[in-house]
């Protein structure tokens, strides 16, 4: 019983229990994909066109994208105070949005209304920033397994925050803006204290291993469990007295996790000081920095006099071939044969600023790629409200949470995918982009062709090719232009997001469904003798009807992500020599 308060001390300092409750933010920070929901909603109440909400949607997008302001103001103030800042920015934006939508302020324009979605959206950067910030310091070593859960369970929260919706049964369908305004703001006020960077050894324990195994398993279970839901609710259909039972075991599901720093606490001894001191020390490791830092500018002569066939021998020979360089341009700098030069940058696998890493043709190459790919996947996933309907599907929220449980199944599975290709078989990891792309591409494909359940064979591919983006390039960045800067980089390439939807959603896909829309109504309008059929003014609305609608938009995208494909395997090309010092080997 004297132990009860030091063990609830280390309770809270745990950093378990920051890792969970920073799943449990993240489980209602993506509260972006829940616009193919709310869009409806929004076009029906405001009598808006197609390419009204597309700019909507623009705007929700660049507001989830923009993360630069949450990453400076991480690194001078609490973490408390960025969540803080999340939740008004959250509440008062989509606030707005409910207040008009139910009347009760009268119709703004429309940029009011960008604006409001864009400050509310943009709050999902401060939940992301502050979480993956404080994690991150927590699991130095566990990096890779800790940022892919937490950005999966932001995939998932889309359809979390649906099922909590049906399970809570509000009267009209405008509840839903309300409940994205208030749910996250209400998690988020009651975690906040208790996600941030915490003190102690932050090094790999023997405990880690199976905690991390039962985090997968919950990940996996919740997203099978979502996907039976949905499965039962369009096929058999169930009354609201299952649907809250379901409910209610959701978030036993979600909660789950907490067991971990119970147990780790609770039900465990506290390890020696004579073992805490055999942790491995991150200072310790470093220790030779200094002397590899006074031979970089000679080493670094080394690529430049190395041959191009090199790299296409056996890594021994390869690395016998480079030591007896390296020994001459030694020999021949003490001798003053030589005068070797300051390189003027880093090279691809070392640490590059943002402004250094703008002027390299690779990371270019892969945030084209990566416009191309998953701005047609967020095109998808804005628009599926839409789409829905023009299929003849009244319930659009099936299919939003089913893009979102398959966004979370392809976080989590394309940064296991990736690993294995670098670690199993030596493959560059932007071999594994060039995979998901064509994944999408014949996912779009198949809807352009009206396939049979063209609707679920999209959202399914779509939503695990997105998703999957999100887990495989921030890693390959890090690995070629280092982590540094890293925020900056990974901030900069999210523009790629918003910057596709602008040019697929709200240029392309927009203006073919106003145009099928506009020839449908003009056929259905009355034609009396021989006067011409009245064109449809400004703010009628326009709805689409046939797969008609986006079969065009989809037939475009899915060459786009071929294009996408082909820039990804330049760049494997391009760094198949990083990868090969990285991991030792090649086969490209």
């Amino acid at each position: 019983m004297e132990q009860l308060p030091e063990k609830l001390k280390a309770f809270v300092n745990n950093r378990w229990l920051v890792f969970v409750c920073s799943m449990w933010v993240q489980s209602c920070a993506g509260v972006g994909y829940l616009f193919g929901s709310i869009s409806p909603v929004i076009k029906s109440a405001m009598d808006y066109n197609q390419r009204q909400i597309a700019i909507l949607g623009v705007a929700k997008d660049l507001g989830d994208s923009i993360g630069f302001i949450a990453g400076s103001l991480c690194e001078i103030l609490p973490i408390w105070v960025i969540l803080l800042i999340g939740v008004v920015q959250n509440f008062v934006g989509y606030g707005l949005i409910g207040l008009v939508i139910a009347n009760i302020l009268p119709d703004l324009p429309l940029w009011v209304l960008c604006v409001a979605i864009f400050v509310g959206t943009n709050g999902e950067t401060y939940y992301n920033t502050a979480t993956l910030v404080s994690c991150v310091q927590n699991f130095p070593r566990s990096r890779g397994p800790v940022v892919g859960i937490l950005k999966g369970f932001a995939g998932l929260s889309g359809a979390i925050l649906t099922q909590v919706y049906v399970m809570i049964n509000f009267p009209n369908e405008s509840a839903l803006i309300f409940m994205v305004a208030v749910g996250p703001s209400i998690v988020v006020i009651a975690l906040m204290f208790i996600v941030r960077p915490v003190g102690g050894h932050r090094q790999v324990r023997p405990s880690d291993g199976s905690s991390f195994l039962f985090t997968y398993s919950v990940c996996i279970i919740l997203a099978a469990y979502l996907l039976g839901v949905l499965v039962l609710e369009d096929i058999v259909g169930i009354n609201q007295t299952v649907v809250t039972l379901l409910g209610v075991l959701l978030i036993i599901l979600i909660l789950s996790p907490i067991i971990i720093p119970i147990l780790l606490v609770f039900a465990s001894e506290p390890s020696p000081p004579v073992v805490e001191n055999l942790l491995p020390k991150p200072e310790k490791q470093e220790a030779g920095s200094s002397k590899q830092d006074a031979d970089e500018i000679i080493l670094s002569e080394v690529e430049d006099e190395k041959p191009p066939e090199v790299d296409n021998l056996p890594a021994s020979e390869r690395q016998k071939r480079i030591a007896q360089l390296q020994a001459k341009l030694f020999q021949a700098a003490a001798e003053g044969a030589v005068r070797v030069k300051r390189r003027k940058g880093p090279r691809r696998g070392e640490d590059f600023t943002l402004v250094q890493a703008l002027i390299k043709a690779d990371f270019w190459l892969m945030f084209v790629s990566l416009v191309l790919a998953a701005g047609s996947g967020l095109t998808v996933i804005d628009n599926l409200g839409q789409i829905c309907q023009s299929l003849g599907y009244s319930n659009t929220s099936i299919f939003v949470s089913m893009v979102s449980i398959f966004n979370f199944l392809g976080r989590v599975g394309g940064g296991y995918f990736s690993e294995i290709i670098i670690r199993k078989y030596a493959f560059p990891r932007p071999v594994a982009m060039s995979i998901v792309q064509v994944i999408m591409a014949f996912g779009l494909l198949y809807y352009a062709l009206g396939g049979p359940g063209q609707i679920y064979v999209t959202t399914v591919l779509t939503g695990l090719g997105y998703g999957a983006h999100w887990a495989i390039v921030p890693a390959a960045a890090s690995e070629l232009f280092g982590l540094k800067s890293f925020g900056a980089l990974y901030n900069f390439l999210t523009l790629a997001s918003p910057a596709g939807s602008l040019i697929f959603s709200g240029a392309i896909a927009s203006g073919i469904y106003d145009y099928y829309a506009e020839k449908q109504a003009s056929l259905r309008q009355p034609i009396s003798g021989p006067t011409i059929s009245i064109p449809l003014q400004d703010d009628d609305s326009l709805t689409c009807e046939g797969s008609i609608c986006y079969s065009l938009t989809c037939a475009l995208m899915s060459g786009f992500c071929i294009v996408a494909m082909v820039l990804s395997l330049i760049v494997v090309y391009r760094t198949r020599s990083v990868y090969a010092q990285l991991y030792g080997k090649s086969h490209t």
